[in-house]
């Protein structure tokens, strides 16, 4: 990573970003030492990039391994983390503790975000770390109903991207600026936003989802969800996507793995995949992980029309 990629020469990043993510690295550089909470996506990214650039050593990312984070967004933050440079902690708790959390209504996220962070402060208390950062960027308090922003409000978490006016596009030019693999990195919202509000989340669920999502991403599929509706499997396939989703060797595929991993039936949603359709009135499943979703698994494609000749593995 370069040492000094907001000042580089070379850097195609705008004038105007690259001055408001000096002014975010120069805040970071004025605490004594930061934890960043850190999911992996290219906001918390950003962030620890930066408070590593300005703190060296004394700059912690920390991720927090639950039920709800799956595995390979575990080995994700820790690829990342290796990439910046930044020493990376990871604490284990479970949000399927908190009754309330599970009871999934529409303050869910604003139950895990609590949860979450609290074991973040206890984890800088440990460290001897007095200030917790999140990636929060400046497009995240317009996007409707975010209850895990209240929690973030509420236990005095730093958001250098939200204070430096960092919208989700110049975040994603940072993260190119600092060479991160994660700079185009559609964001992963938590297992639990695959389950509809009212419909408690429990282990079993949030198994099933992850397991029926990884067979999908090893098909080679990067725009999708599987939500789970009590046991019915809706598939949403983005629609660059969908046309090779029609193939009866997929559908018969997909029916026989997601039955195996435990849903008793397995539908397929025509119009695609979209955020937020679990629950069209509830909260924005972005909320789970702070990471806004992007538009990256929506964009049209100009691929050659896909192979439906495709076998998928039995």
């Amino acid at each position: 990573m370069s040492q000094h990629p907001l000042a580089a020469a070379d850097s195609d990043l705008a004038p105007e970003t690259a001055a408001k993510a000096a002014t975010a690295r120069d805040a970071l550089a004025e605490r004594d030492a930061v934890l960043v909470a850190f999911s992996g996506g290219v906001d918390s990214a950003v962030v620890a990039a930066l408070a590593s650039d300005a703190l060296g050593d004394d700059a912690v990312a920390c991720t927090a391994r639950s039920e709800t984070l799956p595995a390979a967004e575990l080995d994700d933050a820790k690829r990342v983390a290796d990439e910046i440079g930044i020493s990376h902690e990871v604490v284990t708790f479970s949000e399927l503790d908190d009754p309330n959390f599970v009871a999934n209504d529409g303050e869910r996220c604003y139950h895990c975000r609590t949860m979450r962070l609290g074991r973040m402060y206890e984890t800088a208390t440990d460290l001897g770390i007095e200030t917790v950062c999140d990636g929060t960027n400046a497009d995240d308090p317009g996007e409707g109903h975010r209850p895990g922003l209240r929690a973030v409000e509420e236990l005095d978490v730093v958001s250098p991207l939200l204070e430096a006016g960092l919208t989700k596009d110049e975040v994603r030019a940072v993260a190119d600026a600092y060479g991160l693999s994660v700079a185009d990195k559609p964001s992963m919202a938590c297992l639990s936003s695959r389950i509809p509000t009212g419909l408690e989340v429990t282990k079993a669920r949030l198994t099933r989802v992850e397991k029926a999502e990884r067979v999908l991403r090893e098909w080679g599929f990067e725009g999708f969800r599987v939500r789970d509706h009590d046991g019915l499997a809706r598939v949403e396939i983005a629609p660059d996507e969908l046309e090779r989703a029609l193939d009866p060797a997929f559908a018969d595929a997909v029916h026989e793995h997601l039955t195996d991993v435990g849903f008793d039936y397995v539908t397929l949603d025509m119009a695609g995949y979209r955020t937020g359709s679990v629950s069209p009135d509830g909260e924005s499943e972005s909320e789970s992980d702070a990471e806004a979703e992007g538009d990256d698994a929506h964009a049209a494609s100009d691929d050659p029309a896909p192979d439906l000749g495709r076998r998928y593995p039995r």
